[in-house]
Order: C-alpha cells, then structure tokens, then sequence
C-alpha cells in the first residue's frame, strides 16, 4: 500500500508551473481560475518541503533510534500510558489492525483534500484561515523533522510490533516513482496536526450540530497512530502545540495589521457573525 506518488523535484516543479499559469491567467483577467492554480502550486510546494525533508536531514539519522527509545522511555517516568500496551491489547483483533493500518495510509490526505475543497468551493470567504493553518503548522512540523526520529514500531526492544508490514499494508515497505517514504520523521506527528486542523475548520465553519461528528476523525487518529506503533503521545503533543501556535500568530499578525482592533483575521474570517456558526 502506497500514498506516494511524486518525487519533491516533480512537486517542486509541478508547483512552479501553476504558479506561473496562475500568474499569466490573472493577466488574462480569469481570476476565478488564477486563484484555483495557485491555491493548487500552494499545496503542491508544502508537499515539495515534505517530500525534501525526506531527503535531507540537520544531523546524522545514526541516533534516531536512540532520540525515539529516549522519547518513550521518558513517557512512562511521567506516567504516560504505555503505546505498546495498547497495541498488545488491540493486535490479537486482526480486522481492527488491518482497518488502522489502512485508515492511517489513507485518510491522512484524503480527508486534508476533502476539507480544502470544501471550504474553497463553499465558503471562500474563511479558506485562507484553514489553508494559512496548514501551510503554518505543517512547516513548522516538517522544520522539527529535519531532526530524525523513529517512529515505536522501530524499537521491538520496548515492545513495538511493525504491524503494517506484517500485513503488507505498509506505506514504508517500498518506493513509488522512485520515492522512498522518510521513516524517521515520527516527531512531531503532521497525522496529528492536519486531523486536529480539520476538525476545528469543520466545527468553525459548518452548521448545524451534526458538524461534531468530524470530532471523531482526531480521535480515531490518535487511536490508529498509536496502535500501529507509528507516534509516541509526546509526537501528537508537540504536533498539537505548534497548531497552537500557529492559530497565535494568524491572531497576532491580524491584530498587527488592523492596528490592534478586533478579533484576528483568522478567526474573525472564519467566523464572520456569530450566528453563522452557531449552528
């Protein structure tokens, strides 16, 4: 199972091209679709950095696997419950694995992409709030990964088990196009981060009480990341911190840029009148 199918070069210039048609479209006064293009080079140049971050690394991976036993090894001293345990507890249930190890393969972007869309073709007015969260929460995540990390399923000394390979499920096992996924980018968690962006974009932007059901989406992906050894808590943690973060800055600069009157940009694009959404 593989969700890779470009190279960072191929992204990177992928993301150069639409930029530069949605620059030459603009000229053509088609605005509509310039803005299109480049929301389009915009995700395709995070994707280019992420893909980088793969390739390149601030230190030697050689300890990745010491920073990883490190990082578990001081959850349980603060009492954390223990990853491994839960995935003891949930292996004996093959259905249960076998539908984690595709809900993590999967639905990662596939509900990233879905979120971007709709909020773009629906409410146009708050995609620069959720698309600037992405692209400020997800650089940052991919800024800490230059330092490797190895996700649990590495260390089968604390008690990991890979289950993603055992049932050739595994988005690591191979390449595609000639990519190899990074396996050493466990910390912090960008699974963690994007299912948490989405879940608070829906809740602000959407109607209506049924919007909270997208409450499960972060729930059902700090269950499947931790029982397919694939984060530690502390990998989510940090992840959920720089969103934070991230949501301080769009207020500060908004407040910066309006002369320290009102609500920030961010928030007050994505919640334009309160009964809006309210629900």
């Amino acid at each position: 199972m593989q969700n890779l199918t470009l190279t960072w070069q191929t992204a990177g210039g992928a993301s150069a091209a639409l930029f530069g048609a949605a620059y030459a479209v603009k000229r053509a006064n088609r605005l509509p679709a310039a803005t299109v293009l480049r929301e389009a080079g915009t995700l395709l140049a995070l994707f280019a950095l992420w893909q980088l971050v793969g390739h390149l690394s601030l230190v030697s991976p050689d300890h990745a696997l010491d920073r990883a036993d490190w990082i578990h090894r001081t959850e349980l001293r603060l009492g954390f419950p223990d990853e491994a345990a839960w995935q003891r507890a949930v292996t004996p249930h093959a259905w249960l694995i076998a539908a984690s190890n595709y809900y993590y393969a999967t639905m990662h972007f596939a509900v990233m992409i879905a979120l971007l869309v709709w909020v773009f073709a629906r409410h146009r007015e708050r995609y620069s709030w959720v698309r600037t969260t992405v692209v400020l929460t997800t650089a940052a995540c991919l800024t800490i990964q230059f330092i490797p990390v190895a996700p649990p399923r590495m260390l089968p000394g604390n008690g990991f088990v890979d289950v993603a390979a055992e049932y050739g499920q595994s988005v690591y096992g191979g390449a595609v196009g000639g990519v190899v996924a990074d396996q050493l980018s466990a910390m912090p968690s960008v699974h963690v981060a994007w299912c948490v962006i989405v879940a608070v974009a829906v809740v602000k932007v959407a109607r209506g009480p049924w919007r909270w059901l997208v409450v499960l989406h972060p729930l059902l992906t700090v269950f499947v990341v931790v029982v397919t050894a694939n984060h530690f808590w502390a990998d989510g943690l940090v992840a959920v911190a720089l969103l934070l973060i991230a949501y301080l800055v769009q207020h500060a600069f908004s407040g910066w840029r309006s002369g320290g009157q009102g609500d920030a940009g961010g928030i007050r694009e994505a919640e334009p009148q309160r009964t809006s959404v309210g629900g």
